[in-house]
């Protein structure tokens, strides 16, 4: 194992981005730490090379993802019909939950991090991966916070640390993998995302808790670079990274 850390963090916005697209670029990224991480195991310590970080922003076209917890039946409509009626696509991926959505409006993440360089801990990644987008809410008035046992950010009267303002309701989705300490997959928050696509799917597996977008609780549309920027000033702050800039991927 590598003897030192690197705590930079390159960022890349990749835009509007089809969805297969950014996944053959997340696995391209991941394959580097690991091959990297690898090869360090056979140098001397002195010889070792630092392993790289990254966090991708993107928008997909319409896609409905399902991880290796989801259940056929959580999808509501059939391929076929989510590619004629809705000009969506569907992949099966390997991350953790269920069947979400992605779509314009929507903002994902993905942080493609080796996390020997920050903490060995997978369930710390996650809760400050929810803290992350839980301050940037609160920067647009939204109280959000947890619901014990589930991932992500609700809102809602159930959210521990939110305000009991209604129903309880997810605003951000989240599904990561991990392998080696080297994360990928990430986040999905609805900044303006067309909610009805939602209504095909049982998003991520829960049937009783609705769904909402940032610009649905404020009355009007976000702008997508803005919720980025604060999110990756929290994230800086909350990882302790040095964020640097990236160039999208070719």
């Amino acid at each position: 194992m590598n003897s030192r850390i690197n705590k930079q963090v390159e960022v890349r916005d990749l835009g509007l981005m089809a969805y297969k697209t950014a996944w053959d670029e997340q696995e391209r990224l991941f394959a580097t730490i690991v091959d990297q991480k690898l090869a360090n195991r056979t140098c001397p310590a002195d010889a070792q090379q630092l392993t790289p970080n990254y966090l991708l922003f993107c928008e997909h076209p319409p896609v409905y993802t399902m991880g290796t917890s989801s259940h056929a039946e959580h999808l509501l409509m059939d391929e076929a019909r989510l590619t004629t009626e809705l000009g969506a696509t569907l992949f099966k991926i390997r991350r953790g939950g269920d069947v979400t959505f992605h779509g314009p409006g929507q903002l994902v993440g993905y942080p493609i991090l080796d996390l020997d360089n920050f903490f060995t801990d997978i369930h710390h990644y996650m809760r400050l991966l929810e803290e992350s987008i839980i301050r940037t809410l609160a920067e647009y008035g939204l109280k959000a916070g947890r619901i014990d046992g589930l991932t992500g950010v609700w809102l809602g009267q159930e959210a521990t640390g939110g305000e009991n303002d209604g129903p309880s309701r997810k605003i951000c989705a989240m599904g990561v993998k991990a392998s080696r300490w080297v994360t990928m997959h990430g986040f999905a928050l609805n900044v303006n995302t067309d909610l009805r696509f939602f209504s095909h799917i049982v998003p991520c597996g829960i049937a009783d808790k609705a769904v909402t977008s940032l610009a649905l609780e404020l009355g009007h549309d976000v702008p997508l670079d803005d919720v980025a920027e604060r999110i990756r000033r929290h994230m800086a702050t909350l990882f302790e990274m040095e964020l640097v800039a990236g160039h999208p991927a070719p």
